[in-house]
């Protein structure tokens, strides 16, 4: 049996969509996973242990105030991260 966070997963799926909108942030490994830790330490886990728990809490997701609440914590991670970047700088930053 598999313990999951569902909002682990929520949060990498959106990632994509708001880094759409910020094409001048760094999007290299390090800055999504340093961007995605952000965004999780500052949201409510949601563990499931089974696929029907998990398929409840991605419907339960779908809310305005959960999708608001992940777009929010995302955004905010983007400007920590872009202000602060752990990735090694290339000659050209």
């Amino acid at each position: 049996m598999k313990v999951i966070n569902v909002v682990e997963s929520l949060v990498w799926n959106k990632l994509d969509e708001v880094l759409l909108h910020k094409p001048e942030m760094c999007q290299c490994d390090k800055c999504r996973a340093d961007i995605a830790a952000y965004a999780l330490n500052h949201l409510p886990p949601r563990y499931v242990v089974s696929d029907e728990g998990e398929i409840y809490a991605r419907a339960e997701s779908l809310g305005l105030g959960s999708n608001a609440s992940l777009v929010v914590a995302i955004t905010e991670a983007i400007e920590i991260v872009a202000k602060n970047p752990k990735h090694i700088r290339s000659k050209n930053e």
